[in-house]
């Protein structure tokens, strides 16, 4: 009876609940409005605080043929759930295009769902348990992006220009460029991966990458399958790997041993920078043939003359002579005409022993310093050829005097000053060096001021203090002509003992220079002469390169005497040898005093190379039995802990960092920008250790124009976590682009093969007897770490060079130059030959052309000669115009007659035809009364 009663009361109590609910008001603070009868406007509300309609709600929308109208109803069975709606075609077709803007801004909004929506390529299934087996899945996804754009177009290039035929005026071609901008990432199941990148603007090679991947699972033998770009890490530093390959690579396992093997195309090139002590060291090497030429000048042939002398006691320099002001003029090639002026230069001026004619010195004064008033030049110039000051007379007047343009003078017009920026000079042994160096028609001229012996002299006008105004021309010392070759004057003033190392900012530590000679008998470079007494002495000390020691004091230390503005020029990295002609007269001198008799003639014909300084660069390097002469050594930069690799994009993880044969870690020792090409040290403990630091690096080549093939195989076999071993084997192809290869760019085949091993475990005796050091206490328990390798490298080269391996010294394929004489372009009018015609010794004169007669050079258009629609109908229709001598076109069978031409067409050959009027006045020629 209780529990009934209980019951009973529940109910009531639910019942009074509802009742007092629904007398409560049921208005929603924000209400759901019903969306009314228009078409289907429930199904456009988004919100999740709309209920979508039930499942049993059918949406239709039916064509009445009667009415012509369309019903839109929705229905539960066959009953209408709304009242239908009609629409006209008219408001049907409204409604249709609002629907579709609609749905395409809604899709526009969602970019996730717009890529699921619009994908270009949609997910492919692919049956069957084998395929699902192999890749994992059934699914193939695909998603590419990119743009593509084509331009066509056509060009029509007409040239009215006599000197080509008529048919090759008008020139039609198509144009088609290409821009194509393509990313393709893609799946074959969970194991088969594919990312492509291609651009067909890409400036190098290294830009488009294509990659495909394999990938086992962990139970699997084939853990990686990798075609396209791949790399090859290795873990030893006597054989490293690569990082820019193109080709397949495969990664197996066999329980403890994992096999990686590659196949490939190697696309980077391996480099090493060697840093001491913060600083990066480079190496340099120079042959004595390349010296610094037609950037170095003597002023004067008495400050030649007495360059070995002033500097035979260094480090102090023997000269009574400071220079105090210069100005330096060369031939203008600019348009800026701001500090120019005319002037004319000669050799002989201040020159003790003149070599024109004309000029006399005397010999017997007692100082021969250069001055205006060292011999009779000046005077002359200044009073009996005082009209040269006039540019216009300078040429005739100096030239009916005997003296030689392009020798004994020359005449500038325009020329341009160059600014204290562009050279410098050095005031006590006198000479000059250019930033820039001269061509070879490049004319200098310089006049300068100085101070021998408490008295000041001036060689050359100085344009702010010689009262000389424009446009009268100065009066100057020539230094280099426009035809400058061995025969000229001032040949020896240009200095050939000059080297530049290809530094700047040169830092004297850590800075070497060795002279070395390349010995025929060991095949090696040596630094000293193999020669009775001499091999004792190393050639820098026998060059006058070593006469003190680092403190100044004059002891030879076998290390090159680094002595700024002297023996090298810190700034731009030049090194000036203190003999005019070291490896020529200098060491011939040098041979006769300490071999003496027919030992020292045997050697002087041996290692002297007189050539360097008696010819011109080109022909001295010819004589390859002479040139054996090295300078080497290396130079440091600033200290810094950031280093440049001297290279852009270099591939992720191809740089290796060693310190004193410790190899780094990335990120605790060092940091790499791969981008910018730069090693950042952020161990301060290895800075300031002075440990040096060994990088390895491997450099995208910009352009491959040589194929290199890399096949091998690394083999790891890990015993344990703490003890592994491993064995490598590369080989290394390079086929040239030609049979034909030249000495030093042979095409390597090289065979590498090694054996690496590591060992690492805790040691807690080291750990305890660590902490039994005073003031020591470990934090953190010791570790041991071995590290081993072997390696060796069997040299090869390719077969494409045969078996022998043949490179060629010089083929003599470009000795030959031919100049084809039919070309009428070829053909300029000729100057007045000197020596046959009086007028030709004229200069700014119209008298000048009065002797020219009319001469013609043309070929004839084949136009005039065939009988096709362009021809003129007044040859076309007159045989005798056609086969007229002067016109008649010559066939190659007219002059071989039993010569077979190809494909039977007749071969023209063109004809150079010329036309004398001796009668008739030519170019140039004004003379009126003819």
């Amino acid at each position: 009876m209780n529990g009934r009663y209980n019951h009973i009361f529940l109910i009531v109590i639910v019942l009074l609940l509802a009742f007092r609910a629904n007398a409560q008001d049921t208005t929603l603070h924000y209400p759901f409005t019903d969306q009314g009868s228009y078409p289907f406007s429930s199904s456009s509300l988004n919100s999740p605080l709309y209920l979508q309609n039930p499942s049993n709600i059918n949406s239709q929308v039916t064509f009445d043929p009667l009415t012509k109208q369309y019903v839109f109803s929705e229905t539960i069975g066959s009953w209408n759930y709304r009242n239908p709606t009609l629409m006209t075609m008219d408001e049907y077709q409204r409604y249709e295009f609002r629907q579709q803007v609609n749905q395409y801004w809604r899709m526009k909004a969602s970019g996730g769902s717009l890529e699921d929506q619009l994908s270009f390529i949609p997910h492919i299934q692919v049956g069957g348990e084998a395929f699902d087996k192999l890749f994992g899945s059934n699914t193939i996804n695909i998603i590419p992006s990119g743009s593509a754009e084509l331009i066509f177009g056509f060009n029509l290039s007409k040239q009215d220009n006599p000197n080509i035929s008529e048919r090759l005026r008008s020139v039609p071609s198509f144009t088609f460029d290409e821009k194509i901008i393509m990313n393709v990432a893609g799946s074959i199941g969970d194991k088969m991966n594919m990312d492509i990148s291609y651009n067909t603007e890409a400036t190098f090679d290294f830009e488009n990458q294509t990659k495909l991947e394999y990938s086992g699972k962990e139970d699997e033998i084939i853990k990686k399958i990798e075609a396209g770009n791949v790399n090859l890490p290795l873990p030893g530093s006597l054989i490293s790997g690569s990082q820019s390959l193109f080709g397949l690579k495969t990664e197996l396992q066999f329980g403890k041993l994992t096999v990686t093997s590659v196949f490939s195309q190697q696309r980077g090139e391996s480099s090493v920078i060697n840093v001491q002590g913060g600083a990066q060291l480079s190496e340099y090497s120079v042959t004595v043939d390349n010296y610094d030429a037609n950037k170095h000048f003597f002023l004067s042939d008495y400050f030649r003359g007495n360059y070995n002398q002033s500097l035979a006691r260094l480090p102090v320099i023997t000269s009574d002579v400071s220079i105090t002001r210069m100005e330096v003029w060369v031939t203008n090639k600019t348009t800026n005409f701001q500090n120019s002026r005319n002037l004319i230069a000669f050799h002989d001026l201040a020159e003790a022993d003149p070599k024109s004619m004309i000029f006399s010195g005397d010999m017997s004064q007692p100082s021969k310093n250069p001055r205006n008033e060292l011999n009779n030049a000046y005077g002359l110039l200044t009073s009996t050829y005082s009209a040269i000051r006039d540019i216009k007379n300078a040429t005739g007047d100096l030239e009916d005097a005997g003296l030689i343009l392009g020798i004994d003078f020359e005449k500038i017009e325009n020329a341009r000053l160059l600014s204290p920026r562009e050279y410098s000079y050095n005031d006590k042994l006198g000479y000059i060096s250019l930033n820039t160096a001269l061509n070879t028609d490049e004319i200098l001229a310089i006049a300068y001021e100085y101070t021998f012996r408490g008295r000041t002299y001036q060689v050359g006008e100085l344009s702010q203090s010689s009262g000389i105004s424009a446009p009268s021309s100065l009066i100057l010392k020539l230094i280099k002509p426009s035809n400058f070759t061995p025969n000229s004057y001032s040949w020896p003033l240009m200095m050939k003992n000059v080297y530049s190392l290809g530094a700047y900012q040169v830092s004297q530590e850590e800075f070497t220079l060795d002279v070395l000679y390349r010995d025929d008998k060991t095949g090696n470079a040596i630094n000293y002469l193999p020669e009775g007494n001499l091999n004792k002495t190393i050639l820098i000390r026998l060059l006058n390169l070593d006469n003190m020691n680092s403190q100044r004091d004059p002891y030879p230390d076998g290390i090159f005497d680094f002595m700024g503005g002297i023996t090298i020029n810190p700034t731009n990295g030049r090194v000036f040898f203190p003999l005019l002609e070291p490896f020529g007269s200098d060491l011939a001198k040098i041979l006769r005093d300490s071999l003496g008799g027919d030992d020292a003639n045997r050697a002087i014909e041996k290692y002297v190379y007189q050539e360097l300084y008696d010819s011109t660069k080109t022909k001295a390097q010819q004589i390859a039995e002479k040139n054996k002469f090295l300078i080497e050594g290396e130079y440091s930069s600033s200290n810094s802990s950031e280093i440049m690799l001297n290279a852009m994009n270099v591939p992720q993880g191809s740089v290796k960092v060693t310190a004193g044969g410790r190899e780094l870690v990335e990120g605790q020792d060092f940091t790499v920008d791969y981008m910018l090409g730069r090693v950042t040290i952020i161990n301060q403990g290895i800075m300031e250790s002075g440990t040096p630091i060994r990088i390895s690096l491997e450099n995208q080549s910009l352009f491959n124009f040589q194929t290199k093939t890399l096949v091998g195989t690394h083999l790891d076999y890990r015993i344990s976590d703490k003890f592994n071993l491993g064995a490598t084997a590369l080989h290394l192809t390079e086929r040239p682009l030609t049979q034909k290869v030249n000495i030093g760019d042979e095409p390597i085949s090289n065979t590498i093969w090694g054996l690496n091993g590591s060992y690492s475990t805790e040691s807690q005796l080291i750990t305890t007897i660590v902490d039994k050091l005073p003031f020591l206490e470990t934090k953190a328990p010791s570790s041991l770490t071995v590290v081993g390798e072997f390696a060796q490298l069997i040299p090869g080269h390719s077969r494409a060079i045969e078996k022998e391996g043949n490179a060629y010294i010089d083929d003599f394929e470009g000795s030959e130059t031919s100049i084809d004489l039919k070309q009428f372009s070829s053909w300029k009018l000729a100057s007045t030959p000197r020596g046959f015609f009086p007028e030709a010794a004229l200069n700014n004169n119209r008298s000048y052309g009065y002797g020219r007669a009319k001469m013609a050079w043309y070929q004839i258009d084949p136009l005039f000669v065939n009988s096709d629609s362009r021809t003129p109908n007044y040859i076309k229709s007159n045989p005798e115009i056609q086969s007229s001598p002067y016109v008649y076109e010559v066939y190659e069978q007219d002059i071989f007659p039993n010569k077979e031409n190809p494909n039977g067409v007749p071969t023209r050959i063109s004809v150079l035809n010329m036309a004398y009027y001796p009668d008739e006045r030519g170019p140039y020629n004004y003379d009126y009364q003819r």
